[in-house]
C-alpha cells in the first residue's frame, strides 16, 4: 500500500501513514495530543490543524468557517493525504500539560480566589478521617535464619516460613510459589541464610512474592494510580515510611478513541479495540512509573507493588476484560471485585513478582475511583447525613452516612472538564479559571497568571453565574443585549467575546456561546438531578445534608458561590462544603499502605447501593425542571432567589 510522509510543524515529527489513513491518527502516532471530544467523528470540530504543503482529501463541515479553509485549516480526524505533507497543530488543538494536584498547585490554583476552604470549621472533620493500621499491598522482612543441623533438619522452604512467621503472628495463610522454592537452596546458603523476603497481601492470603540476598528491607517501594476517564495520575509511595516521593500525570490516551465511557465501550467491540485501548493505558502507566523512578534513581525490581482505582470501565480497560455489557441491559460489568494479580499479568512493567490490586467497582457506572473517594473523605464514618459529589465526566454523586450509602452516575459529560465547548480547555497553565464583572468590565484569572487559552471547568462555572448576575444571560441561558460583554451573531447564534484576540494566547477570540450555555445547563441540572433523585430515594430532605465533599479537579478551584447561583450545587451554607481534590489516588494510596484501608474500601463497597437513573422515571421527571439557572423552581434557591431580586 502507498505510504505518506506527514510532518507535524512546529516539532517536526514525521509519520509514515498508508493512504487513506487520517491526519489525527498520524498525529497520535508522534506522540502530539490532538483534542477530539468526538472521537475522531468531525462532530467537536476540535482538531483543526493548518495544511501548509502537500495535497490531501477532506470532508469540510460546518467546524471550518470559510475564512478558516482559505487558510488551510482542515479537520485532522477528515483529512487523509494524497501526498507527504507539512501540517501544523495550532495551539487551541492541542491538549496541554497537565497539572497533578499537589499541595503546592492547590495553594497556585485557589491564589486570590475566593473559597471557603480555610473557614472550614475543624469539627467537620472530626470523624471524617481514620488512621488505618500501616499494612502495605507489599511488606519486606529481612531474616537471619539458624543454619540446619542434624537435630533441626526442616526443609528449607519449611525453614522460611517458620521464621517468616516468627516475624508476624498474625499470619493464618501462608503461600509460596514453586519458582521461589526452585532458587532457595543455593540463595540461602551462598547468602550465608540471611535474605529479605517481600510478603504480598493477596485477598487475605500472605504470599511470599521475592526471596533477595541480604538485608534489602529498606527498598520497598509502590504506586498508587488513578485511572482516570480523562488523566492518569501516579503516586511513588516508600511503602516504609508512607511517604509520597514523587507524582506524575498524563492525559488518558484513550481519549483518543472517545470521551467518554460509553464512546470507549463501543470502541472496544471494533476489531482488536479492546486491545488498543488496553495497551495505551498500560503504556501510560508504565511511562509515568518510568518517569518516577528515575526521578527518584529507583529501579523498577525496587517496585512490588500498585494500587489502582478507575471507574468500571477503566478498571475493565486496564485489566482487558470486555466491558461489552457495561452498556447492555441490564448493566452487569464482569467483576467488581478484582483478585490481587501479578502486575505483569496486566503488563505493567514493576518488578516481574510484583503485585497489582484495584479498588472493589460497585456497578457499571460507580467504581473503585468512588469507593477510594468515599473512603478518602472518611463520610462512612460520620453519623450525619454527607454527600460526596465528584464533578467529572461521569459526575458520580454518593449521599449517606455511617449506617448507609446510596449511589448513582449522572453522566454530566465532559462539560466540567473543558470538553463539549467552543474554546473548552482542560485545567492547564493559561486556562481562565476565574472571571468577574468589576467597575463594568470583565476581570480575568487564568491558572498561572498567564495569557488566556481557553476555558476550563471552574471559569465555565463562573462566567455562567456572573453572566446571570448582571442579567447578561437570562435563566434560559439566552444572551441579552448588554453593555459588559462584547457580543455578536456567530452562524445564527448569539455569542459573548470574553477575551479579544489580541489579548488571547491563541490569537483568536475566545468567546462562548448560546450552544456552550446550553451544554453547562444540561451538565449541571443533571448533578443537581442526581442528588434530588437520591435524596427522594432515602427520604431525607436537602436542609438535613450537613457535609458536602467535593472531588475532582474542578473542585479544588470551584467557586462555591458561583457554582450554587448555577444550580449545580444544592443551596446550603458555604461552610458545609469541603474540598478535596483527588481523591481517587489519595484512596488508592491509603490501600496500598494499609490491608486494613482496603478491607474498608470492600465494605463500603458492599453497603453502597446503586441506583440506576437510566431506567429512573424520578430522574427524567425532575431533570428537566433542572434545565433553568438556577431551576425551575427558585424556592429551591433561596439565596439566588435574593440575588437576582426575584
Amino acid at each position: 500500500m502507498e505510504e505518506f510522509k506527514i510532518t507535524f510543524l512546529p516539532e517536526r515529527k514525521a509519520v509514515s501513514i498508508d493512504r487513506g489513513t487520517d491526519l489525527l491518527t498520524a498525529a497520535l502516532k508522534t506522540g502530539i495530543h490532538v483534542y477530539n471530544s468526538c472521537g475522531g467523528e468531525g462532530v467537536c470540530g476540535r482538531c483543526k490543524v493548518v495544511v501548509k504543503k502537500g495535497d490531501y482529501i477532506t470532508e469540510y463541515s460546518g467546524r471550518v468557517t470559510e475564512l478558516e479553509r482559505e487558510k488551510g485549516y482542515v479537520l485532522a480526524c477528515r483529512t487523509t493525504p494524497k501526498s507527504d505533507m507539512e501540517v501544523l497543530v495550532p495551539e487551541e488543538s492541542r491538549l496541554g500539560d497537565l497539572e497533578i494536584l499537589t499541595e503546592e498547585v492547590k495553594a497556585e490554583r485557589l491564589a486570590g480566589l475566593y473559597t471557603p476552604v480555610e473557614e472550614i470549621e475543624e469539627e467537620h472533620y472530626k470523624g471524617a478521617s481514620k488512621i488505618f493500621k500501616h499494612g502495605p499491598l507489599s511488606t519486606k522482612i529481612f531474616l537471619k535464619l539458624l543454619k540446619p543441623t542434624i537435630d533441626d533438619n526442616s526443609g528449607d522452604a519449611d525453614r522460611l516460613l517458620g521464621e517468616i512467621k516468627k516475624h508476624n503472628k498474625e499470619i493464618d495463610i501462608m503461600q509460596m510459589g514453586l519458582s521461589n522454592i526452585k532458587k532457595l537452596p543455593r540463595l540461602l546458603r551462598e547468602t550465608n541464610w540471611e535474605v529479605t523476603v517481600t510478603l504480598g497481601n493477596r485477598n487475605r492470603t500472605t504470599e511470599v512474592v521475592l526471596i533477595e540476598p541480604g538485608d534489602r528491607s529498606k527498598q520497598n517501594f509502590g504506586v498508587a494510580v488513578d485511572i482516570g476517564t480523562t488523566t492518569i495520575v501516579a503516586y511513588l509511595v516508600d511503602l516504609n515510611s508512607q511517604k509520597v516521593l514523587s507524582s506524575k500525570a498524563s492525559y488518558n490516551p484513550q481519549v483518543d478513541f472517545g470521551e467518554d465511557v460509553i464512546s470507549r465501550i463501543i470502541f472496544a467491540q471494533h476489531e482488536k479495540g479492546l486491545e488498543k485501548l488496553h495497551h495505551v493505558v498500560i503504556d501510560t502507566v508504565n511511562t509515568l512509573i518510568d518517569s518516577l523512578i528515575k526521578e527518584t534513581k529507583l529501579t523498577l525490581d525496587d517496585i512490588t507493588a500498585v494500587m489502582s482505582a478507575g471507574n468500571t470501565t477503566m478498571t475493565h480497560l486496564l485489566l482487558k476484560i470486555d466491558p461489552t455489557h457495561i452498556r447492555k441491559d441490564p448493566y452487569i460489568p464482569a467483576v467488581n471485585f478484582m483478585p490481587v494479580i501479578r502486575a505483569s499479568e496486566a503488563g505493567i512493567k514493576i518488578n516481574p513478582r510484583g503485585l497489582l490490586a484495584c479498588l472493589p467497582c460497585i456497578g457499571s457506572y460507580v467504581g473503585g475511583d468512588i469507593v477510594a473517594g468515599v473512603l478518602a473523605s472518611g463520610m462512612d464514618k460520620i453519623k450525619d447525613l454527607s454527600l460526596f459529589i465528584d464533578l467529572g465526566t461521569n459526575g458520580e454523586v454518593v449521599l449517606g452516612n455511617k449506617e448507609w450509602l446510596m449511589s448513582c452516575s449522572t453522566s454530566a459529560g465532559p462539560c466540567f472538564e473543558g470538553g463539549g465547548l467552543k474554546c473548552g480547555i482542560r485545567a492547564m497553565k493559561g486556562a481562565i479559571q476565574n472571571i468577574s464583572v468589576k467597575n463594568g468590565s470583565l476581570e480575568i484569572q487564568t491558572i498561572g497568571n498567564l495569557p488566556p487559552k481557553g476555558i476550563c471547568g471552574s471559569g465555565i462555572v463562573d462566567i455562567i453565574s456572573e453572566l446571570l448576575k448582571n442579567k447578561i444571560i437570562d435563566r434560559f441561558g439566552k444572551i441579552k443585549e448588554n453593555k459588559i460583554c462584547k457580543f455578536r451573531d456567530s452562524d445564527g447564534i448569539k455569542e459573548l467575546v470574553l477575551v479579544e484576540a489580541k489579548d488571547s494566547a491563541t490569537g483568536k477570540d475566545i468567546t462562548m456561546d448560546e450552544n456552550d450555555i446550553k451544554n453547562l445547563i444540561h451538565s449541571k441540572g443533571a448533578i443537581y438531578t442526581g442528588i434530588e433523585v437520591l435524596l427522594k430515594e432515602s427520604g431525607f430532605k436537602k436542609s438535613d445534608i450537613k457535609h458536602v465533599f467535593i472531588a475532582g479537579g474542578l473542585g479544588t478551584a470551584l467557586n462555591i458561590r458561583s457554582a450554587i447561583n448555577i444550580g449545580l450545587l444544592p443551596d446550603l451554607p458555604e461552610k458545609s462544603f469541603v474540598f478535596l481534590g483527588n481523591t481517587s489516588v489519595s484512596g488508592a494510596k491509603m490501600c496500598l499502605l494499609s490491608s486494613e484501608a482496603m478491607d474498608k474500601a470492600e465494605t463500603i463497597a458492599n453497603k453502597m447501593a446503586y441506583l440506576d437513573l437510566s431506567t429512573s422515571s424520578s430522574f427524567m421527571n425532575n431533570y428537566s425542571a433542572a434545565l433553568f439557572l438556577p431551576h425551575t423552581d427558585i424556592e429551591l434557591f433561596p439565596s439566588v432567589k435574593k440575588m437576582l431580586s426575584i
